[in-house]
């Protein structure tokens, strides 16, 4: 497995992870080690999300980049947003939903790279989005005090929810019978069957981020040390752990054979990881840490040889569906990807370190912007009118 987070500083780590088995078959001590920095971004990260091949990645600076984890490569970058990329999903291996502060939801093909549906979302930011275990529905929240609900398959907008503040997290439940939405340090509650609010649970500070350990167990980071574990349906805390020095900025949980893990990350440079017990009363013991030196604000877990559990969801015709008409004029937008050769410099691979060096964009990268392009064309033109003479 591969940690990777990404940080202040334009930089994603990614640390190899290899568990160590005691005598009695329990892994309790797990070893990280740096397998790679790499400097792509001109601006601080601001999302991450992972598929079984792919690590994507959001930033200030507007793009979209995406690492091949099989190659270990810079597989190119998305550019279509005109904002910092809020949020990233993917959904199974098919689909890539980004969201921005532009206000639009973009849907992406994981396998061609290509824009395949824009939607001007909501009045403000998008400040983050939820894709329904179903694949057929998604959630998102934005600056303009809205909670919207989306038809997935049809491609439109199917309910429209005015909430009193603007909220900045919303999060499916794993068998999406519930749904949370984040309010600066309150966590509202919802039923999927009556769409209202069935609680309100609160934290002591301003919540950065949350996991779902359960259908009904969430664990929460906030501005703080310390990261909390809440029964939803009872809205009582369950237990708390002090996780860090600083406070906790991303938080991640995923299973493996005999093992249910989360991840936390912090302002304080440290990645640890926890081991859960089948108590969630009890508080986790600690698996293994690695410093990085840097301000983190994102993380994921890449799990190598793992079968994606939504490969059986809608394909890719079925969600958001696409017109011809509609598919050449996403091809003429910028929103498409532009893939780098396999022989570009890899990731540097030195050991955690702010030593990562800019890839510099190859011809007719995505990082170049529109005013470029257009300069680029013209001077081919006019080459070519040259060449006539």
């Amino acid at each position: 497995m591969e940690l990777v987070a990404g940080c202040y500083e334009q930089v994603l780590f990614g640390f190899s992870v290899h568990p160590e088995p005691k005598a009695d078959g329990d892994h309790e001590k797990w070893t990280p080690v740096a397998d790679f920095t790499h400097h792509a971004h001109t601006a601080s990260l601001s999302a991450l999300a992972v598929n079984s091949r792919f690590v994507v990645t959001g930033s200030k600076d507007e793009t979209i980049h995406i690492y091949d984890m099989k190659k270990k490569i810079d597989h190119g970058a998305l550019v279509h947003h005109n904002g910092t990329i809020t949020c990233l999903e993917f959904h199974g291996n098919r689909h890539l939903i980004s969201g921005a502060e532009d206000g639009l939801i973009c849907v992406w093909d994981a396998k061609k790279w290509e824009c395949l549906k824009s939607i001007k979302a909501h009045k403000g930011h998008v400040t983050f989005l939820s894709i329904h275990p179903s694949g057929k529905l998604a959630l998102s929240v934005g600056t303009d005090k809205t909670l919207r609900t989306w038809n997935l398959v049809e491609g439109r907008s199917a309910f429209i929810k005015n909430i009193k503040q603007n909220a900045h997290i919303v999060q499916w439940s794993p068998r999406g019978e519930k749904y949370i939405v984040v309010i600066l340090n309150k966590i509202d509650v919802y039923q999927l069957d009556t769409a209202s609010v069935s609680g309100t649970i609160t934290n002591e500070s301003r919540i950065s981020s949350v996991t779902f350990l359960s259908e009904s167990v969430l664990a929460v980071a906030g501005d703080e040390e310390v990261v909390r574990f809440f029964d939803t349906d009872s809205l009582t805390c369950l237990c708390e752990f002090k996780a860090h020095e600083n406070r906790v900025k991303d938080i991640f949980s995923f299973e493996i054979p005999e093992n249910h893990v989360i991840v936390t990350a912090s302002s304080d440079g440290f990645i640890k990881m926890w081991k859960l017990k089948q108590d969630k009363k009890v508080p986790p013991s600690l698996l293994c840490e690695v410093n990085t030196n840097a301000r983190l604000t994102c993380l994921g877990v890449w799990l190598d040889k793992v079968t994606d559990r939504k490969e059986s969801l809608p394909p890719a015709a079925e969600l958001f569906p696409v017109s011809k008409e509609q598919s050449k004029s996403n091809k003429k937008d910028s929103g498409h990807v532009v893939q780098e050769e396999e022989k570009q410099s890899k990731p540097n691979t030195k050991k955690c370190g702010l030593t990562g060096v800019s890839n510099k964009p190859t011809k007719g990268s995505s990082q170049v912007l529109t005013k470029k392009r257009k300069t680029v064309e013209m001077l081919g033109k006019k080459k070519r009118k040259k060449n006539k003479i």
